[in-house]
């Protein structure tokens, strides 16, 4: 018997496409808009999304017996407000700069609709185990579209990936500049990652009904 039962792997799995957090769900669109434009960012945010979403429903999962109901919306802001502040402690310490570009959005991870959706609807529900893999699939059904996101943004806005001129050097005029290649300033700004995103989730949606139609 494998590691995973075909309900566990599905955990995973649901979240990256057929049940999306930001394609299917439509959650977690603010920070999809607002750091996506450039791909390290968008890295960073998915991995502490992770760890927040993967450790938080274990850490509720685990107290979901314990806590009273009138107030566990306050203990679930304490967790992963806690978690959080791990997030940006160690963020400052080895990417200050791109600790202060993140800035306040690593903070509203707090208030992130899909971290507090996932420690209502199924962490209080579920054992440790199964909590685990529900973070995990959605914190990384969420950051594949942030990166996605973020790929395309830094790409197409800036000529470059990761800080790497990619596309050529647009002073020097070499690469793709060298036959008239411009960047397009527009998809550093915000309305163009609302544009991308929609088209991601135009694709996907397409595809689900698809291979509703097809079955």
């Amino acid at each position: 018997m494998g590691l995973l039962s075909k309900k566990d792997a599905a955990l995973i799995t649901d979240p990256f496409a057929d049940n999306n957090p930001i394609t299917i769900q439509v959650l977690g669109i603010c920070s999809a808009l607002a750091i996506t434009a450039e791909l390290k960012a968008s890295i960073v945010m998915a991995v502490s999304v992770l760890f927040v979403l993967g450790i938080g429903n274990v850490v509720i999962s685990l107290m979901r017996n314990i806590i009273p109901s009138k107030i566990r919306i306050i203990v679930q802001l304490i967790v992963v407000a806690t978690l959080v502040i791990i997030v940006d402690l160690v963020l400052k310490a080895f990417q200050y700069e791109l600790s202060k570009t993140l800035g306040a959005f690593i903070g509203l991870i707090i208030t992130n609709c899909i971290i507090m959706g996932r420690f209502e609807a199924f962490a209080l529900a579920n054992g440790p185990w199964k909590s685990f893999l529900d973070g995990i699939g959605n914190a990384v059904g969420y950051g594949v579209i942030l990166i996605i996101v973020g790929f395309f943004r830094e790409l197409l806005g800036s000529g470059t990936l990761l800080g790497f001129k990619v596309l050529g050097d647009p002073i020097e005029k070499t690469g793709l500049y060298s036959i008239g290649y411009e960047n397009n300033g527009f998809m550093l700004l915000a309305p163009m990652a609302l544009i991308v995103v929609g088209i991601i989730i135009w694709i996907q949606r397409s595809r689900n009904e698809a291979l509703i139609e097809d079955n």
